[in-house]
């Protein structure tokens, strides 16, 4: 028999951390895959003083099939206004996810800051996401829930660099302990993923014709790996693939060769697959 009279604290707390199954995995053995919102503005009212996201289009089509084939009940949202949006929204956080494995909601738009375009006026992310908090939305309590940004983040361009021979190539550590016996309830704020075509502050580019950067290369790896790869490595394969383009063509001079990284901010608890559903 083991003696534990001789162990501190943190003994006995990195202990259960590690009798945890590090390879937990979200349920995908739900009825439904889930609910998949894509609102796409291409089009704003002219007091706004936007201009139109042609190639949007391209993306919306390209995001409605790959979901499609992950499973994803979609409903796509053209142009619409803000109160429409919201109204949508609301709806959908209102709804009953019981039987469905996530939700995700994307949105193709003009943004600035923390807020992103309808047709008619601007929403705030921060509000449409506290919608399908755990305290707000009970039957998503434990399940994904996945928000894609497809939109400016401010006005600045990222700069092309040139990357250096690494001088210690040492991983490095980061240990986290948390306590294992405290793990019966989840944070409001759990199991959100929030997906952004681009770091905050930054431009964000859209080809006229064949969509913005960030969701053609989302979408090419969806098609490719979207049933096989876990989702946070399957994004950091997005954002390596987008940080290797480099503005070709543009009638603004200054834009020539700038570039676009794009991030995520996971507080997901577990590893996210979308496996194929057996219907």
């Amino acid at each position: 028999m083991a003696h534990t009279e001789n162990l501190t604290e943190t003994d006995v707390i990195v202990r259960r951390f590690l009798a945890l199954d590090l390879e937990d995995e979200y349920a995908t053995n739900n009825k439904r895959r889930g609910l998949a919102l894509i609102f796409n503005q291409e089009r704003f009212y002219w007091k706004l003083g936007l201009c139109d996201r042609y190639g949007t289009e391209s993306d919306g089509r390209n995001l409605e099939k790959r979901l499609k084939d992950l499973g994803f009940d979609v409903r796509s949202y053209d142009s619409y206004n803000k109160a429409e949006v919201e109204a949508l929204i609301n709806e959908a956080a209102q709804a009953d996810h019981s039987d469905a494995d996530c939700f995700l909601l994307v949105f193709l738009s003009h943004g600035e800051d923390e807020h992103v375009y309808t047709r008619d006026g601007k929403i705030s992310i921060k509000d449409t996401v506290s919608k399908f908090k755990g305290t707000n939305c009970r039957s998503l309590v434990g399940k994904p829930k996945i928000f894609i940004w497809e939109a400016c983040r401010g006005d600045q361009h990222d700069d092309p660099v040139t990357a250096c021979d690494a001088v210690d190539s040492r991983p490095m550590t980061n240990e986290v302990v948390v306590d294992a016996a405290a793990v019966h309830t989840l944070p409001a704020g759990a199991d959100f993923i929030m997906c952004y075509s681009v770091a905050e502050g930054y431009y964000s580019h859209r080809d006229p014709i064949n969509g913005s950067w960030y969701i053609q290369d989302l979408c090419e790896l969806l098609e490719k790996y979207g049933n096989s790869l876990e989702f946070t490595h399957l994004l950091t394969l997005v954002n390596r693939k987008v940080s290797q383009r480099s503005v070709e063509k543009s009638r603004i001079k200054n834009a020539l060769g700038k570039k676009q990284v794009p991030c995520f901010a996971s507080m997901l608890t577990k590893k996210l697959y979308f496996h194929p559903k057996k219907y």
